[in-house]
């Protein structure tokens, strides 16, 4: 059996910080996140099969700029949580207006659509991406939050099912 979140004396989880993490996405993540509810591959499984409403914080990767001219760029195909609403680039520390936007609005219509159901926040293991957007979803005054910190690497060692996601419009 997997456990989530577990560190050792030698290496403590990172304390959360005042605000919003602004770079290093990659690394350890704190085992706690405030006003928010913490959840392992278990639970995570559970609130999906009842129905909460899971988001997807993964990074769209960018077109590399030493592409030629006239060059076919293509993304990889991103695999999720099914149902997941992937809200592309929003977990960053700090967000452009244009991007801000689209995280409130989309969440707000996530919610508005299904409002007695806990939003569960996630990416993969050590990424700060769904820390952040869980943390911007309580400064935007939601309740039911729920960070996922094992996220689809956690999901998919579970052998639960991922499927293929589009960003959300």
């Amino acid at each position: 059996m997997l456990l989530s979140l577990d560190y050792t004396v030698a290496n403590p989880p990172p304390p959360e910080p005042e605000g919003y993490k602004l770079d290093n996405y990659r690394t350890s993540t704190p085992a706690t996140l405030a006003g928010a509810v913490v959840v392992t591959t278990e639970q995570a499984e559970g609130l999906w099969r009842a129905g909460a409403i899971f988001i997807d914080l993964m990074p769209r990767a960018p077109r590399p700029a030493n592409l030629p001219a006239g060059t076919l760029w293509r993304t990889a195909p991103h695999e999720s949580i099914p149902g997941a609403l992937w809200l592309v680039n929003t977990g960053y520390g700090e967000l452009a207006p244009e991007t801000e936007s689209y995280f409130s609005t989309r969440l707000n219509a996530a919610a508005a659509a299904r409002p007695d159901r806990p939003l569960v926040f996630f990416c993969l293991r050590d990424c700060w991406m769904s820390w952040n957007g869980a943390k911007r979803a309580l400064a935007m005054g939601y309740k039911s939050v729920h960070w996922y910190p094992d996220g689809t690497d956690g999901w998919r060692e579970a052998g639960l099912p991922l499927e293929v996601i589009e960003p959300a419009d």
